[in-house]
């Protein structure tokens, strides 16, 4: 089933830089679909815009059968609960006066309201941030932690720990290992893959490190200057008809 579609969607800014040019891709419910490209092709703008964070020139998002390109905030707000992300910097994207614990229950207090949680149950606070803790391999002890206080593979995991907590259709990962020393990098990949089997969660995959997204990914699609150049099941990557820009990014990996 579709989660996610965009079609022909372009994105300029105003001096006259055409960011993404003309993209159309889906997402499918519980797969996880790879963007590859070198920095500054694009990757990042189109999340922001996914997002809503960006606005569009043209094109569409459909969003669970809703379009939400040009939806106000209010009515946009039910879709911000299935549409969730995680960025390459984790440390940006925690409040540093917060405590772990508020941090991962902000989601929740946000968007509790008609929410039915399969995975998580929320019987208290300290048990619902128990709960997201041990589903990313943290202990519970890290809950009255601050940020500073935690290793930039601790804070990513909170960070997907809050992303996971009110249980998404599509999480957007950007880079969501490229800010971490090599281990971290196979632990959270991991990490990753683990939580989309038992979640039943979509991911769209976001990096420039083609073999991280070869490793996460069912079907690639291959980014160059803010066009799509490419796109296949990952297990073709290496087929003879890859178009010479995928091959290109294969012989550097």
């Amino acid at each position: 089933m579709t989660l996610l579609s965009v079609d022909h969607l372009v994105k300029s800014y105003g001096t006259g830089k055409v960011a993404i040019s003309d993209v159309s891709f889906d997402v499918n419910k519980g797969e996880c679909l790879g963007l590859v490209g070198e920095s500054g092709c694009g990757k990042s703008t189109l999340a922001r815009c996914l997002l809503r964070i960006e606005s569009i020139d043209r094109g569409s998002i459909t969003f669970k059968h809703q379009s939400i390109e040009r939806l106000k905030e209010r009515r946009l707000r039910p879709f911000r609960k299935d549409l969730q992300a995680v960025f390459q910097n984790p440390t940006a994207a925690l409040n540093p006066k917060l405590k772990v614990k508020d941090s991962l229950l902000d989601p929740y207090d946000q968007y509790k309201q008609g929410l039915k949680l399969r995975h998580f149950s929320y019987t208290s606070k300290d048990a619902f941030v128990r709960q997201l803790l041990e589903a990313v391999e943290l202990p519970s002890s890290l809950a009255e932690r601050y940020p500073h206080e935690l290793s930039g593979g601790q804070r990513q995991r909170v960070t997907i720990a809050r992303a996971i907590s009110i249980e998404p259709a599509l999480i957007i990962l950007d880079e969501p290992t490229a800010s971490l020393d090599v281990i971290s990098q196979g632990a959270i990949l991991r990490l990753l893959s683990d939580l989309r089997n038992t979640l039943n969660v979509a991911y769209l995959f976001i990096s420039h490190d083609l073999a991280a997204v070869e490793q996460m990914s069912q079907r690639i699609i291959v980014m160059k200057d803010g066009t799509f150049v490419d796109e296949f099941q990952s297990d073709h990557l290496f087929s003879e008809g890859r178009h010479p820009y995928t091959k290109e990014l294969i012989s550097i990996f």
